[in-house]
């Protein structure tokens, strides 16, 4: 379970083993077991003691911006492992396996963008064939990354976000025919978003980005040294290493809301500067439908988890794979 708070004016305190929501619809009290994350945006407030109990139950507090993404944390002192993580950390980014890891992930990207415009076609035939063209420049693409041949990511770094980039717009471009006409879009545009569907996808990847750097921290692994984004001055960049293996969960949550025709002018606004950002019904909606279906079980290599813990497990074994290159 998580608390978000997201609405201006809550407060979040102490009441023994438990927490209280105060808010001016009154206060509900929460035990403090079974919450895994406490999501706190501006305007919300949440006391000393609140935070203590939080640390002592080894629940992470995150502190969010208006897109959704992580700006501060708040974490028990027993998230982390041995430091042989880390030293094998930073020895693995500058090996092939580095490289051969990172091509792998872009792989998998570019199949789950494949995917994920299959399962969404309909039957008109010349969405079909404009969703099996797609299909196929991508996977020219991911043929090319493949074989693509270099000793560190930084002989090939360059090639490989450009490739990536390339594939990705054209994912974008095919799915922009699945969305009802008024949340189509130009192009994706990031911090700060010009559309509705970007507003969407900008939040819920926010989101998704404090859930693998929380991964991340808990399993010993240092979010701010990266492989293929290493460029970052003071920024988790391994986080936005490994976001690409699920963003593909952010996509189908967003589109599936927004073509349920059930989005409103109070989801969202527009400001002066022609910018979209969500408000707060939007905000729980998303991160509603988004932690129902990471909390959807699934089966992966034979094990059936939840979406969430086979994104833990995924961490978790990647720290056992650094923990080797501490030599």
């Amino acid at each position: 379970m998580e608390l978000i708070l997201n609405t201006y004016g809550v407060s979040l305190n102490r009441d023994n083993e438990g927490f209280v929501i105060t808010s001016k619809d009154g206060r509900q009290r929460i035990p403090a077991d079974g919450i895994k994350s406490i999501q706190i945006s501006r305007g919300a407030q949440i006391s000393s003691d609140a935070v203590m109990l939080a640390v002592e139950r080894e629940i992470e507090v995150i502190f969010m911006d208006r897109g959704g993404s992580p700006i501060g944390r708040i974490w028990s002192p027993r998230y982390g492992s041995i430091s042989t993580i880390r030293k094998g950390q930073l020895n693995f980014t500058f090996t092939h396996d580095a490289l051969v890891w990172i091509k792998e992930v872009i792989l998998q990207k570019m199949e789950n963008q494949q995917a994920l415009m299959l399962l969404l076609q309909t039957e008109r035939s010349e969405q079909s064939e404009l969703v099996q063209k797609s299909i196929n420049r991508i996977e020219d693409y991911r043929n090319k990354v493949r074989v693509l041949e270099g000793e560190v990511v930084n002989d090939v770094a360059p090639t490989l976000r450009g490739w990536e980039g390339q594939a990705s717009r054209i994912y974008f471009n095919t799915m922009n025919e699945f969305l009802p006409e008024e949340f189509r879009f130009v192009q994706r545009s990031q911090h700060p978003a010009l559309d509705v569907t970007n507003a969407f996808l900008n939040y819920g990847y926010g989101v998704l980005y404090g859930k693998i750097e929380g991964a991340l921290i808990k399993a010993g692994i240092d979010p701010y040294i990266g492989v293929l984004h290493r460029d970052d001055y003071n920024r988790p960049v391994l986080v936005y290493d490994i976001i690409e293996l699920y963003r593909i969960w952010v996509d189908y949550v967003v589109y599936t809301l927004l073509s349920q025709n059930t989005i409103t002018d109070e989801f969202y606004s527009m400001r002066e500067d022609g910018t979209y950002w969500l408000e707060g019904l939007g905000r729980r909606v998303l991160i509603q439908s988004l932690n129902d279906y990471m909390e959807e079980t699934i089966t992966k290599g034979g094990v059936t988890r939840s979406r969430m813990t086979h994104l833990t497990l995924y961490v978790q074994n990647l720290a056992q794979k650094l923990k080797r290159f501490d030599v």
